[in-house]
């Protein structure tokens, strides 16, 4: 989608009344927008079908056949990338809610003004192109905030020549947003060349970051190119950079510093133009002051850090997430379009998913393979998820709804008091665990009615 022109963006509009239907693309057309139009559910979802070109669907709630809701479903299995903002002449907070929980960016009560109509166009569009970029270049998928930030982070840095070093926990998603960097570069059309340090033994790694000349030690029978040389005008990125020995360190800190290396066996200097993406889950500065890690090799991979939080706190990405799995694993063989039960819903946010989205995938596969139905329950996920509810409220009363305000502040709460419990009851210790400022915390368990002195009332 390209968001400089707007004479692209094509707006798929759904009303029964022909005269606003009528009225919208002409106010559209007027700004340049694309507009197609249909009068009922069925008709707009086969002009959906058929085309598949839309960037962006406005549908009144009551149809002649099928709901603005049940569209808003639809769209959410078939085409989750796709905004949809919904109007209506019968607004009312618990429509307006059920739209958004449904996925609608936007929730517009007839009658409302040209400008009105374009400004909610207009911030749809930049709100998903922001955050649904992986269809076009970084295919990574995300609605909050936290990630919304790193993917602006992402493209002001791809654009550099700076050494990048992404951190976070195992399974966060690292290499995804190192690809999202050489995507964004003037690199983009060359090679991107992984290297998982931590996978490789320590005495391979050497060969196979800067190869070796035949001869160079027991069974190298060919002479080989290393990462390195394989990389030369692209992006290496160079995971668990963390493991790798202090020699290795050394030799990596000479390519950085020179822009050259020598192959095992070889006394010949190669020059080798490579933008170096490194990444880690372990605490490089702890490892500097245990003598496992080099500090100067810190300083000169760390120009730049970008530090993707774990699942647990990015709590707005679990179900896009969850459904863009479901949905991708839809096209494979043993697969159907699935959709999540509401209960299933309340599990997903309340676990604390210690694998982070890597685990999540493993969890919506494992899903799809045992579900028996259109919808996954309860009892097709794993028992670690299920059980982590039992001190967890009941949130869901029934199958069809799901008060979105009571849940995400039921799993606050529960959070910070969990995070109190580890803690010992210290505010300070507490806050920095939930990534929160300690004031912003106290005036939460004062919302929440958290007793103070829960724990150990020492605090720092």
């Amino acid at each position: 989608m390209n968001m400089n022109n707007t004479k692209k963006s094509r707006i798929l509009v759904i009303d029964d009344e022909i005269s606003i239907t009528s009225s919208l693309k002409r106010t559209l057309e007027l700004s340049e927008y694309q507009c197609d139009t249909a009068n009922c559910g069925r008709d707009a979802l086969r002009k959906l079908r058929a085309e598949n070109t839309f960037d962006l669907i406005i549908t009144d709630i009551r149809l002649p056949d099928i709901s603005g809701i049940e569209i808003l479903d639809i769209v959410r299995r078939k085409y989750p990338f796709l905004p949809v903002i919904v109007i209506t002449g019968f607004a009312s907070i618990e429509s307006t809610k059920e739209a958004i929980r449904k996925g609608a960016l936007d929730y517009l009560p007839k009658p409302f003004t040209s400008g009105a109509l374009i400004s909610a166009v207009k911030q749809a569009l930049r709100s998903s192109t922001k955050r649904c970029q992986y269809k076009d270049l970084y295919q990574i998928v995300y609605q909050s905030t936290s990630m919304e930030d790193i993917m602006d982070m992402v493209t002001r840095v791809g654009r550099t020549e700076s050494t990048i070093l992404i951190t976070g926990e195992s399974g966060t998603g690292k290499e995804l947003v190192a690809r999202a960097i050489h995507r964004n570069s003037r690199r983009s059309t060359q090679q991107f060349v992984t290297v998982n340090s931590g996978a490789i033994p320590e005495g391979l790694l050497e060969s196979e970051l800067f190869g070796h000349v035949k001869g160079a030690f027991t069974g190298a029978i060919t002479t080989s190119h290393g990462r390195f040389h394989v990389a030369d005008g692209g992006s290496l990125f160079l995971d668990e950079v963390g493991n790798m020995s202090l020699a290795m360190q050394v030799k990596l800190l000479r390519v950085l510093q020179d822009g050259e290396f020598s192959p095992v066996g070889s006394s010949d200097v190669v020059k080798t133009d490579v933008r170096l993406v490194a990444a880690t889950n372990i605490n490089l500065e702890q490892a500097i002051s245990s003598k496992t890690f080099r500090e100067d090799l810190y300083y000169r991979l760390n120009v730049i850090e970008i530090h993707i939080p774990p699942l647990r706190q990015r709590l707005d990405d679990i179900i896009p997430l969850s459904e863009f799995f479901l949905s991708r694993l839809a096209g494979s063989e043993h697969s159907r379009k699935l959709t999540l039960s509401s209960s299933v819903v309340s599990a997903l946010l309340s676990y604390h998913w210690p694998g982070n989205v890597r685990e999540l995938e493993n969890t919506m596969e494992r899903a799809s393979v045992l579900c028996n139905s259109e919808q996954v329950e309860l009892h097709d996920l794993p028992d670690r998820i299920t059980c982590s509810k039992e001190d967890f409220p009941d949130l869901t009363p029934t199958a069809e709804l799901v008060n979105l305000d009571s849940l995400l502040s039921s799993i606050e709460k529960h959070y910070i008091t969990n995070a109190l419990k580890k803690s010992g009851g210290n505010k300070t210790s507490t806050a920095n665990m939930l990534g929160l400022k300690r004031t912003t915390l106290l005036a939460r368990m004062k919302h929440y009615n958290i007793q103070k002195d829960k724990g150990n009332s020492q605090d720092e």
